[in-house]
């Protein structure tokens, strides 16, 4: 485990926010960076970057190149690039990706795999 590597991000680094005040559920599908600052039921495909801000609550299997997890996820995570869990963030499910990041205080409760990008569907 280590420091969470992600730049500072600002709103003009996405294309897509889901504002706090969406509550959605179904299949989310995207290519470009995408925010998710409200609530999420389902499940999430994209082939671009994925933020989870820290309010937000995401019951869903994601599949993503790049997954920065600052708030709350409930479901099994998988990133062909990288996942990484800020201090506020809090994964209950499995995660698999070539590189995984935890900051000293989030809450992991799953199974990590380390793959090669290679392996990743």
């Amino acid at each position: 485990m280590t420091d969470v590597h992600n730049d500072m991000l600002e709103d003009e680094d996405f294309d897509t926010i889901l504002s706090p005040d969406i509550d959605f559920t179904g299949t989310l599908r995207f290519d470009k960076p995408f925010l998710i600052r409200g609530r999420l039921a389902g499940e999430i495909i994209a082939a671009g970057l994925l933020v989870i801000d820290e309010e937000a609550v995401v019951e869903a299997n994601i599949r993503a190149s790049k997954i920065i997890i600052r708030g709350s996820v409930t479901g099994d995570v998988s990133a062909s690039e990288r996942v990484e869990i800020a201090i506020s963030g809090r994964l209950v499910g499995n995660v698999s990706a070539p590189e995984v990041f935890m900051e000293t205080g989030c809450v992991f409760n799953g199974k990590c795999t380390m793959t090669k990008g290679s392996e990743q569907a």
